[in-house]
């Protein structure tokens, strides 16, 4: 099950990409941002009154707000150091989509895996198989592959400001795969989530204050789009299967973490028929590679 959920989480973070990607064109980045956490809390909210309430309206079920953990402080303070490593990640990684191809930016979050699954593997324990091995090197030389193809684009990936925004985020992100599987040892799925999503929210409207605000004349101006609202329905979707999916004894972050990567299916199908990419033909060998991966590691696990 823990696998399934991991592949619905996947597809959803593919229509979050292309939901950013159509957000942020020509647009404010740290403004989108903020209007992300403050719709995910939106969302959220009638957990996060459950909890403060303590009305126990969801006890008992999948979403129920109760935190699992003996210290309450505690868990708060695991939820904070969160919200501040993904917003690390989303903040350079909002930069990088702005300015590079979607069928770029997909390929490039791709590489996260990787990085999991070093970690994951000195960290946790953690051991593939057979299948999930060759599933993982499939998607590894496809990563590879796809890199390439931005040359033809004119992005040297060496000097280009923007891709090393993503590799900052590809980095942070998987820094932020670890933590998850740790915390949810201990915390449950929908405690993680509603806080997360406020907390970021607190923190944005920091960031936005001190720094987007007082110079907002200065740089590209913010326009409303209803694309935004959607980034926030397809995130707080993906990461709730996501964070359900770590909440399982068995499983593995390593495979998580490869699976939900695979959402760069959906972000290159939306980057050939909404924002008319090029070379895609290029491109499209080397979706298939992730493709077979992926099925590499669906048999591996079952």
């Amino acid at each position: 099950m823990w696998l399934i959920l991991a592949f619905v989480s996947a597809v959803m973070l593919g229509f979050y990409d292309a939901s950013k990607k159509a957000s942020l064109k020509g647009n404010a980045v740290l403004p989108v941002l903020l209007l992300n956490t403050i719709f995910s809390t939106l969302i959220f909210s009638p957990f996060l009154l459950d909890y403060v309430c303590g009305g126990g309206w969801f006890s008992g079920t999948f979403a129920d707000t109760a935190s699992g953990a003996s210290d309450e402080l505690r868990a708060h303070l695991l939820v904070v150091l969160k919200a501040f490593i993904v917003l690390s990640s989303w903040i350079c990684g909002y930069f990088g989509l702005k300015h590079l191809p979607l069928t770029i930016v997909g390929p490039i979050n791709a590489t996260r895996p990787v990085l999991v699954l070093l970690g994951a593997l000195l960290i946790f324990g953690e051991r593939l198989n057979l299948c999930q091995w060759i599933g993982v090197l499939l998607a590894l030389l496809s990563i590879f592959l796809m890199s390439r193809a931005g040359k033809k684009e004119d992005i040297d990936f060496k000097s280009n400001k923007w891709i090393w925004c993503l590799a900052a985020a590809t980095f942070m992100g998987a820094v932020s795969g670890l933590y998850d599987k740790f915390i949810m040892k201990s915390l449950s799925p929908m405690f993680v989530q509603s806080w997360f999503n406020f907390y970021q929210m607190i923190i944005m409207s920091v960031i936005c204050g001190l720094i987007w605000y007082p110079t907002r004349h200065k740089g590209t101006p913010f326009s409303w789009r209803w694309s935004i609202p959607l980034i926030s329905i397809f995130i707080c979707i993906g990461d709730f299967a996501y964070f359900t999916s770590l909440s399982d004894a068995g499983s593995m972050i390593s495979v998580v973490s490869l699976v939900r990567r695979s959402s760069v299916v959906i972000s290159f199908i939306c980057g050939v028929f909404i924002f008319k990419e090029r070379n895609i033909k290029a491109k499209l060998f080397d979706l298939l590679l992730i493709l077979l991966g992926m099925a590499f590691i669906w048999m591996g696990t079952r």
